[in-house]
């Protein structure tokens, strides 16, 4: 409907400029709204407004002249100026439900606009270190990372979802070290307590669990083996119990091979041995969160040299020189002009020691990015703020001005029935993410991560989100999405299992039929349930837009208010005593499926699923 308002709108203000009623100016755009209250109209057009200063004008009365000229139309049943100059339509009742046939014409279609225009734009999200499992914070980033794909996706952005692997530097040795140390302990306590690998592995678990306990460490006695971990390798190492699973594997696999074995052999064994576990355990838990990815960009291969014998940090800096951009101090340093781009000071590249910085690699990584896409979209914790200015003047000076953007996340607060779930970053204490996909499900964890807009902490209370009750969002969303599915079923005398086989989409064209009279639906609770359904494309527009998918969780509760409503007011299919129309059963039945795409579509660009039957 949008569309042929548009056109009407901007067919009228040609006609007022021929008529001279109007001066000559440039306009594309309608300036179509949905206004927040339906007493203000089913569409607004703001193009007065915005025309005012072009055509030196009061806006009212360039929305008079418009109006002048508009062209009669059956779909619109008023057309009044408002304020300082509101284009106000108010369609007829078979206009506004015509949303109706469109939603189930088009499918999974619905709602698809060229706000894109086809760019190719990379988003990197989550991008955790490989030296341990994934954390319930890191789930914020699949979810808020995923869930903007899907909506770009929907937008016309070619999108490509990246996972920046982080391989490259110390603290994947101190990862190794970690392992190392945990299996010669295994070997030791086996020796001292005279057991086998599982009684060691027991009681390397059970002494980190009296470590965790032991808050103010009071009783050392009891952990021995964790104090003596942190003392050989510092409390930065990994002490994680996930680090003596995968010592104890080591030794399952190897037996007592590496135990005295040369001890940087060992590590580097561990280290690359772990890596790959850890790696594709964290690929697993991604797919559990239904989040894939398009590449899993190494950083060591930043650091390879080419058929040229040059790498890719080499090459960048290249580059960055051509332009004047980096200068050496007198200790041999190499800098990079930042503040030249905005940063509030220059930024070293290579230590007087011949050592890279973090930042050469964030500097080799993104001219890498820009080689393969036009804009990239980096999705990072709050606490990496400050590292906003030094990245996108890189940006800027590698010729990239206006392609790099930095979506920012808070902080995750885990509950339980309303309180917090303890977790010490020092004590190696966390929930994971597996853990948590495994306990809630994976559906209540997209939705609960994407509820809120990046900027807002998000408190998960992970009982609450468990219950199925009508105060838990995820289920009070997909129940609805159930309901529906449940009516069609029985507009068509099919079971669930006999449904299962054409399939929802074709169950509901049987229940529906081939004809059906959407002007038959007259009730407000008809009209409102049109109009929410409405409000979707332009609502996914927005979302891609503004890089704010969390709106579309707020908008399915609405709309799966509005069908509740709805139901509670009006019959959809006879039953004993409460006759109804057959024409007027259908077509509510068309209004019932085409929220069910609706509901369906915006579960999945949240990448939650609509289930059949709860």
């Amino acid at each position: 409907m949008s569309e042929s308002l548009s056109e009407i709108v901007l067919n009228a203000l040609k006609a007022a400029q021929t008529a001279g009623e109007l001066p000559a100016f440039e306009a594309s755009d309608a300036c179509l709204e949905r206004p927040n209250e339906s007493a203000h109209g089913d569409w607004t057009s703001t193009i007065a407004l915005k025309s005012a200063r072009s055509a030196h004008m009061n806006p009212r009365t360039i929305a008079q002249a418009i109006v002048n000229h508009f062209e009669n139309d059956t779909s619109v049943k008023k057309v009044k100026i408002a304020g300082p100059g509101f284009i106000n339509f108010y369609l007829s009742t078979g206009a506004q439900n015509e949303v109706f046939r469109q939603v189930l014409e088009q499918g999974n279609d619905f709602g698809k606009s060229d706000v894109g225009h086809g760019q190719k734009v990379q988003v990197e999200f989550v991008s955790a270190n490989p030296v341990g499992p994934l954390h319930v914070g890191h789930g914020r980033w699949v979810a808020l990372g995923d869930s903007l794909c899907r909506v770009l996706e929907h937008t016309n952005y070619q999108v490509e979802r990246e996972y920046y692997i982080n391989d490259h530097g110390s603290q994947m040795d101190v990862f190794g070290r970690s392992l190392s140390k945990r299996y010669l302990q295994l070997f030791q306590i086996e020796k001292d307590h005279n057991t086998d690998l599982d009684g060691t592995y027991t009681i390397l678990c059970a002494d980190r669990d009296k470590f965790v306990e032991d808050e103010e460490d009071e009783h050392p006695e009891t952990h021995p083996y964790m104090d003596d971990f942190n003392k050989t390798l510092g409390e930065n190492a990994y002490g994680g119990t996930y680090i003596i699973d995968i010592a104890r594997e080591f030794a399952q696999e190897d037996g007592d091979k590496w135990v005295n074995a040369p001890s940087d052999k060992r590590v580097v064994e561990f280290r690359e041995r772990g890596y790959k576990k850890m790696l594709a355990i964290i690929k697993h838990t991604c797919e559990e969160a239904h989040c894939t990815f398009d590449v899993w960009f190494s950083e060591r291969s930043l650091y390879k040299k080419d058929a040229n014998g040059t790498n890719a940090v080499e090459r960048a800096f290249a580059a960055l020189d051509k332009m004047g951009c980096l200068y050496r101090t007198d200790d041999g340093a190499l800098w990079f002009r930042s503040t030249k781009y905005g940063d509030d000071k220059d930024r070293v590249l290579i230590k007087s020691n011949g050592d890279y910085t973090y930042f050469a690699s964030d500097i080799a990584y993104h001219y890498n990015k820009f080689q393969r896409v036009d804009h990239v979209i980096d999705v990072w914790g709050a606490d990496h703020h400050g590292y906003i200015a030094r990245v996108n003047a890189v940006c800027e000076a590698l010729g990239y001005s206006g392609e790099f953007e930095v979506l920012l996340g808070q902080l995750v607060n885990l509950l339980r029935d309303g309180i917090p779930v303890r977790m010490s970053k020092r004590k190696g204490v966390m929930i994971t993410l597996q853990e948590l996909l495994d306990e809630v499900g994976p559906d209540a964890v997209r939705y609960t991560l994407i509820s809120k807009s990046s900027n807002q902490t998000i408190d998960f209370d992970i009982e609450a989100v468990k219950r199925h009750s009508n105060d838990n969002p995820v289920y009070y969303v997909q129940y609805a999405h159930a309901r529906i599915c449940s009516i069609l079923r029985r507009a068509c005398n099919l079971s669930l299992e006999e449904a299962q086989k054409p399939g929802m989409d074709e169950v509901g064209k049987r229940a529906i039929g081939s004809d059906y009279d959407l002007s038959l639906l007259t009730d407000p609770a008809e009209l409102a349930l049109s109009r929410k359904v409405s409000e979707f494309p332009g609502l996914v527009a927005s979302c891609a837009r503004e890089r704010a998918p969390f709106k579309l969780t707020h908008y399915a509760e609405e709309l799966a208010a509005a069908f509740h409503a709805f139901y509670n007011v009006c019959q959809v299919l006879p039953s004993p005593g409460r006759p109804v129309d057959s024409e007027l059963s259908r077509a509510r039945l068309a209004a019932c499926d085409a929220v069910r795409h609706v509901l369906a579509l915006t579960l999945h660009l949240i990448g939650v699923s609509a289930p059949e039957h709860m």
